[in-house]
């Protein structure tokens, strides 16, 4: 685990990424978006690997359930209008391998295409508590 990673240090708890801690495994760490719009959490490999291709089987597999577990999570607590799941970027901060699970809240804009997470009067939360709250749904 490189010093200078910045993903490393976010697992850590330090740096200029980190952000609520939803759920930790060995494999793999689910983080919440910073600030206090509720609902975008990030599946993250602990190992250095940039790509889906490059994840090993039981990476890929705890990633998919961490995903899963997510989007179930965020449709329970957040009942909003949908859940999205996305794959992309090009080995951001250290080739880490991440998964984008976030919510759509109802009463979104239609002219607000379905990554974009913030608008005027989008619902805020303290997503340390809403952290507190989804935990639970990746138990083992």
């Amino acid at each position: 685990m490189p010093e200078a990673c910045v993903i490393c240090a976010k697992h850590r708890g330090a740096g200029p990424l980190v952000s609520p801690v939803v759920w930790a495994g060995d494999l793999v760490v689910v983080t919440h978006r910073p600030g206090d719009f509720p609902g975008y959490l990030f599946v993250e490999t602990r190992r250095h690997v940039a790509n889906i291709d490059g994840l090993t089987e039981a990476e890929a597999m705890a990633v998919a359930r961490a995903a899963w577990a997510g989007a179930r999570a965020l449709r329970a607590e957040l009942d909003p209008e949908s859940v999205h799941a996305a794959i992309a970027g090009r080995g951001l901060a250290g080739a880490h391998f991440h998964q984008h699970v976030f919510v759509r809240h109802r009463g979104t804009p239609a002219e607000f295409g379905w990554m974009d997470v913030d608008w005027p009067g989008a619902p805020r939360e303290d997503v340390d508590l809403l952290c507190g709250r989804l935990s639970p749904y990746f138990g083992r």
